[in-house]
Parts: C-alpha cells; structure tokens; sequence
C-alpha cells in the first residue's frame, strides 16, 4: 500500500540538510529501484521552486510499503531524523487515485 510521509523542520535547518542530504537521498534512490516511490520533495518555506537561503520548512515522499509500522520504521530512521532536522514526521496511509 502507499503511504505518505509528511515532515516538518526544526527553525534553520538549511545548513543540516545540506550536510545530511546525501545520506537521505540515497534512501529515497533504493525506493526508487525498487519501483516502490511515486513522489518525495522538499517544503520550500518560500512561494519558489529554489527558495535559497529562506530554506525549507519540511518534506514530503509518498511511497509503498507493506504495512503502517513498515512505513513509520522507515521515517523513524531517515538521516534526516538522526541529523536533527525534522521535529515530526507524520505516516498515513495513501490512495492513490490519479494519475
């Protein structure tokens, strides 16, 4: 099933993202090889597709996975939780209706 992973920034976390971003990619690339990931983003904090140093005020990816703790795991253990840069994620599942 899909399920969607909202999170939400802690004030000024620009520069740790920068710094975590590698590492959190690279998990939402093995989503994407396993044709498991429909759609994963930054929140800019601004109206901008490239906000600068305004930043971002959290993420969203929606993706599939086997069950509700499956899905809350996975976000627990994002580098961007570890770094300190999301303050809360939510988890809930996802239909998927269009396109």
């Amino acid at each position: 099933m899909w399920y969607m992973i909202y999170s939400i920034d802690v004030e000024n976390s620009l520069a740790m993202r920068k710094e975590a971003r590698p590492a959190h990619l690279a998990r939402l690339e093995a989503l994407k090889a396993d044709d498991r990931l429909l759609s994963a983003g930054p929140l800019p904090a601004i109206d901008s597709e490239e906000p600068g140093e305004a930043g971002f005020t959290g993420s969203l990816v929606i993706a599939k996975f086997d069950s509700l703790e499956d899905a809350r795991s996975w976000a627990a253990n994002d580098p961007y939780i570890e770094a300190g840069i999301y303050k809360e994620s939510i988890v809930k599942p996802f239909k998927l209706v269009l396109p």
